[in-house]
């Protein structure tokens, strides 16, 4: 049995990776950075406002609110791979006074008590093992008013084909994820007031055909460096097309979701 620690591992290492780079280009999750927008939109962000990505991967959200919205962001990601590169990325743009980048799990926040005025988590919780605990964490370092954004991959996980059950398919953001009322579930068991819920189910169709088209493409122009990756490559068609049906039938989708932190629990 896998534990949860190799599972936050293997999906650290994967989205550090430079071949899973190659392979997503700038589509870092469905819905892309619209709906990066949409969520921070209803997150009522503005200048002197301090936000939290949480598995921030390569910065690319962090970057975009403090040089679009103007806020102070944070992110905290598993690997410490991408911590580096963000900071690099954040010199280049000029935004290292406006941002701050953290290597730190999602289940023990290295933050204190009522820091932030939002937190963010992109298309991630459904890999951590203990969600229930990351939701608490997301309420902890929020101050009283302050909002959470969630988009994830939802799942109805008993109709899953078997393509999509694994570490593989965990990795993908799809074997763990769960409906969207158990997201909404989280936060307001972590004690927040649920706002919006919203399906985004053609996100991740795009999503798919994305993936499809670039690994057809770099299997044309880049099949050395894909084989070089030492990932196993030809799993990821079969994988792609069952996600595919699995959006048509209803299965998979995508979603987003806001709360707010009471200012009197």
């Amino acid at each position: 049995m896998t534990s949860g620690d190799d599972v936050k591992a293997c999906c650290a290492a994967t989205y550090s990776s430079d071949a899973v780079a190659l392979l997503l280009c700038d589509y870092h999750h469905p819905g892309g950075t619209a709906l990066t927008r949409r969520l921070a939109d209803g997150l009522g962000l503005t200048p002197d406002h301090r936000v939290l990505d949480v598995a921030s991967g390569r910065g690319t959200t962090v970057l975009l609110l403090a040089d679009g919205y103007g806020c102070h962001g944070d992110g905290v990601d598993y690997a410490p791979a991408n911590t580096a590169l963000v900071r690099d990325a954040a010199a280049r743009l000029g935004l290292t006074e406006r941002v701050t980048f953290t290597t730190g799990d999602a289940e023990q926040l290295p933050f204190a008590d009522g820091v932030f005025d939002a937190v963010l988590c992109e298309c991630a919780l459904c890999t951590f093992p203990d969600k229930t605990k990351a939701a608490a964490e997301f309420a902890r370092v929020l101050r009283p008013g302050g909002r959470v954004g969630i988009t994830d991959v939802t799942a109805i996980p008993d109709r899953l084909p078997p393509e999509l059950i694994g570490l593989a398919a965990h990795i993908a953001c799809v074997a763990d994820a769960r409906p969207l009322d158990e997201y909404a579930a989280l936060p307001s068991a972590a004690g927040l007031r649920p706002l919006r819920a919203e399906h985004h189910d053609q996100a991740m169709t795009r999503m798919i055909d994305h993936l499809e088209a670039r690994l057809n493409l770099l299997h044309l122009t880049s099949a050395p460096a894909l084989t070089a990756t030492g990932i196993d490559w030809k799993a990821a068609p079969p994988l792609l097309a069952a996600a595919h049906t699995a959006v048509t039938d209803g299965t998979l989708g995508y979603a987003l979701l806001t709360a707010e932190k009471p200012h009197n629990p």
